[in-house]
């Protein structure tokens, strides 16, 4: 009996032991289980969804029904959003000036949001003043003999960007929009804008306004982080990849591919 009892503190000490094991062990399963959310970027026409024959207003409407978000995240700045969607709400019509000129959110997205359980979240940091000074400092620049050669090469490169996606054959092909191809050839145009023009442009530079935009994207996807739910992100074409390239450094987010959706779509 008495040996028996000298391995009594040994045996405690194991159990003790093997107990903070499986806590860690617990500890360490839940922190890698957090549910990410799923964030998907949809590249729009603007304007060209109520032309083009197939990347239009009822085109985006079955996607959207595909994809079938918890938020969406808009190129809407925050200052407009209630008045836009207080006028929706009203009478089924948006006047509200910046939103009213996106049919992507007038006849898609705000009527979407009577069906669906979503919620709209507007992450434009665009400002009607920031635009007026963007468009007074282009004008100068162009009228500007001292940079003939700067607006040379912006035009210069604007033309080239144009021609190449022009020669893909695939001008507002959703699949194409949504492809890495489709954002080098973007920015040959932009990159060159950027370059020449962005720090002098203050807020409407083109880095400038994407990291305002992306500002406001971030402080969304933080307030959601872990919630395992699906992030859509709407934003005119050519700002997707710069976009893409900011989400991809971040692992608490599972970023999927949209051609699996349009494939969906086109199957139905």
């Amino acid at each position: 009996m008495q040996k028996s009892f000298k391995f009594l503190p040994l045996l405690f000490l194991i159990l003790l032991i093997s107990s903070c094991n499986d806590h860690t062990s617990t500890d360490r399963k839940e922190t890698i289980e957090k549910p990410k959310n799923e964030v998907l970027v949809l590249g729009t026409i603007h304007g060209g969804h109520l032309t083009d024959s197939v990347y239009n207003t009822d085109y985006l409407e079955r996607l959207i029904k595909e994809i079938q978000p918890d938020f969406i995240l808009t190129e809407i700045p925050p200052s407009s959003f209630k008045e836009a969607m207080d006028g929706f709400k009203k009478n089924d019509s948006i006047s509200e000036s910046r939103v009213s000129r996106f049919p992507e959110y007038t006849d898609v997205v705000f009527p979407l949001s009577k069906e669906m359980d979503f919620e709209i979240i507007p992450t434009a940091g665009w400002s009607l003043s920031m635009a007026r000074e963007r468009s007074k400092k282009l004008r100068a620049i162009s009228q500007d003999t001292s940079r003939t050669e700067d607006w040379a090469a912006y035009r210069n490169a604007n033309r080239l960007s144009d021609s190449i996606y022009k020669a893909t054959g695939k001008v507002n092909d959703p699949y194409f929009i949504h492809t890495n191809a489709y954002d080098s050839i973007q920015d040959i145009g932009l990159q060159t804008y950027n370059k020449l023009f962005n720090e002098e442009l203050g807020l409407g530079g083109w880095e400038n306004i994407n990291i305002a935009h992306y500002w406001n994207i971030e402080k969304a996807l933080e307030k959601h982080r872990y919630e395992g739910k699906r992030i859509l992100i709407t934003y005119g074409a050519g700002h997707k990849g710069w976009f893409l390239r900011e989400l991809r450094k971040r692992d608490d987010i599972h970023l999927l591919e949209l051609e699996p959706f349009l494939n969906a779509i086109e199957e139905k």
